[in-house]
């Protein structure tokens, strides 16, 4: 079998180019089902994971660091595409100046909200209408690093799969399950198994830390300006807050996944 080698591309209009550049649109993720991530530390992450990109693109004659050739290896071993280019059509698909020198194309995999199976951690984080990729993606590193069973997006959120959620992500979108669902079906799911829902609200003079969480736990978040509705509150097992000892009145729905997240673990481990 002859060795597989990259194909080089120089040319802005080169069909295969627009193509990659088009996936930094929403639409197109969809149509296509692929999504953009760059760096090698994201990249070898994905690898560890198990996932492997469709499509690899490198800096041409640039010398790969060992894991980034590890990453091309199993590319084309699992029979995708090498991409050789130059540093500024790698600019033009990250969107950044000063981009990383290797971008990979993978399949996006949302995971049914059926198929998830709550015993497989005591802790999931949920999202209602969130609107900041760079918060969802560091809502889903607060997951990986806790051990969460993944992160379920309840209504219109932000793009899981976004070059900004992703980059913000640091490879938690490979090891992560994301879902996404209604409020309406994720209650419905939640109800007919075990399950405690924590809802963080302003509404409720509950101290984070006075409340035992019960396995599992689903930590619901809301939107980073008007926070959770009242329905969705009423529907919670409890209400609780962190203590605000300056003149904010409330943290940023990022930070808050991760002192909340942080809470259940350690319990846990005492």
């Amino acid at each position: 079998m002859p060795t597989p080698e990259r194909r080089q591309i120089t040319g802005f209009s080169n069909p295969t180019i627009k193509r990659l550049k088009s996936l930094r649109e929403k639409k197109h993720r969809k149509r296509e089902g692929h999504f953009l991530a760059e760096g090698l530390r994201i990249l070898t992450e994905a690898l560890e994971a198990g996932k492997t990109p469709k499509l690899l693109v490198v800096v041409e004659d640039s010398e790969l660091h060992p894991l980034a050739r590890k990453i091309e290896q199993a590319t084309f071993d699992s029979g995708g595409e090498v991409i050789e280019t130059s540093e500024a059509i790698i600019a033009k698909l990250s969107g950044k100046s000063n981009p990383q020198s290797i971008i990979g194309i993978y399949e996006d995999h949302p995971t049914p909200l059926s198929d998830l199976d709550r015993g497989d951690s005591g802790i999931w984080l949920v999202a209602q209408a969130l609107r900041d990729p760079g918060n969802l993606g560091t809502i889903l590193r607060t997951g990986d690093a806790v051990g969460a069973g993944g992160l379920i997006l309840i209504d219109d959120c932000v793009d899981p799969f976004s070059v900004e959620a992703v980059r913000a992500s640091m490879g938690a979108i490979f090891t992560q399950k994301i879902s996404q669902a209604p409020w309406e079906e994720f209650v419905a799911w939640l109800r007919a198994g075990e399950g405690q829902l924590v809802g963080t609200s302003l509404n409720t003079d509950k101290d984070y830390q006075s409340v035992r969480y019960k396995a599992p736990t689903f930590l619901l978040i809301g939107n980073e300006a008007q926070g959770l509705p009242d329905e969705y509150e009423g529907a919670c097992d409890t209400l609780v807050k962190m203590p605000m000892m300056g003149k904010a009145d409330s943290l940023n729905a990022a930070v808050a996944s991760a002192v909340m997240a942080y809470e259940v673990l350690n319990q846990r481990r005492k």
